[in-house]
């Protein structure tokens, strides 16, 4: 079973026009999901505590982002993060909702899960960054890692930015098994996630970057993740996180990335399989981005899709 997080609570997390990222992505994922009849569960989003944000996120970061939600002015970094009033909490209920969704798996009352407003992977310990205000994926991994007692996770992320939070603020750790396929960051931002960027120390080689040329499409994608396939194949973790942001489809404002849905669909499928032969199937799905909404819509429902068995 598939359980996705809904709720008002996820549209909280909505930047003021003119800004890309806005609360009408998930409408129109919610109502094309309604549409589909899918065999689904819904739980309602979670508010995060402080300590649970501070698992990833330094106390003097924490401090700035409600300060700044109080303020509801000026940027949380150089200018693409804008804050609002409330944003404190809009981001706190990012990261709650990624980790009821882990207990949920954790605690054998779902087998899988989605959280579409999840997935920030640019926030970085002490700072926000492209749109990025919490960073419930590092969040969740250390939330695994601390709370639940596990000794490996894997993340994958197809989102056409790199996700240069996680990528970064795990890249000496060997507990992390990570794989991005994401547009050429001499091409997009944020300028990174290059080939040669194999992880430090003991992670040496368990880090795996992918970056594709503008104008990729299916074929090269599904390359790539093959290449993605193979390296998971090769290492042991006991819980599996995907970033499924779908700004690669055909489309997007912001990048140069020609996916269909279908390059979703073929992930997130090729991930349950694994996951099911490495970790007993247990799957977190994190939204991530994308800029037209029917694309969003479209590819988010093909990971649904894949991931609730298709019924």
């Amino acid at each position: 079973m598939l359980t996705i997080a809904r709720g008002e609570e996820l549209f909280l997390y909505s930047f003021p026009a003119p800004h890309p990222l806005s609360r009408v992505r998930l409408e129109r994922f919610f109502q094309l999901l309604d549409e589909k009849n899918l065999r689904v569960r819904f739980v309602k989003p979670s508010l995060a505590s402080r300590e649970i944000i501070e698992l990833f996120h330094t106390p003097l970061y924490v401090n700035f982002v409600e300060k700044m939600s109080q303020t509801g002015s000026g940027y949380l970094d150089y200018g693409d993060t804008p804050a609002f009033p409330g944003c404190y909490e809009a981001a706190s209920y990012v990261v709650g909702t990624t980790i009821k969704l882990i207990d949920l798996i954790m605690e054998g009352e779902t087998e899988r899960g989605f959280n579409p407003m999840g997935g920030l992977h640019h926030a970085r310990k002490d700072s926000a960054g492209g749109f990025c205000i919490f960073n419930d994926a590092g969040i969740a991994i250390e939330y695994l890692l601390q709370k639940k007692g596990l000794s490996s996770v894997a993340y994958v992320d197809i989102d056409a930015h790199h996700g240069d939070g996680v990528c970064y603020d795990f890249y000496s750790d060997e507990r992390v098994i990570f794989a991005d396929v994401h547009q050429d960051g001499r091409t997009l931002y944020p300028g990174t996630g290059f080939r040669d960027e194999t992880g430090s120390g003991k992670a040496k080689g368990l880090k795996l970057n992918i970056p594709l040329l503008p104008f990729s499409g299916d074929s090269e994608f599904i390359s790539a993740f093959k290449e993605v396939e193979s390296f998971l194949e090769k290492h042991d973790f006991q819980f599996l996180l995907l970033q499924c942001g779908a700004d690669g489809l055909d489309g997007d404002p912001l990048t140069n990335l020609q996916y269909s849905p279908m390059a979703h669909g073929y992930a997130a499928e090729r991930l349950l399989e694994i996951a099911r032969r490495k970790c007993g199937g247990r799957v977190l799905a994190m939204g991530g981005g994308g800029y037209n909404p029917e694309n969003v819509a479209r590819a988010w429902v093909e990971v649904v899709s894949k991931l609730s068995g298709g019924v």
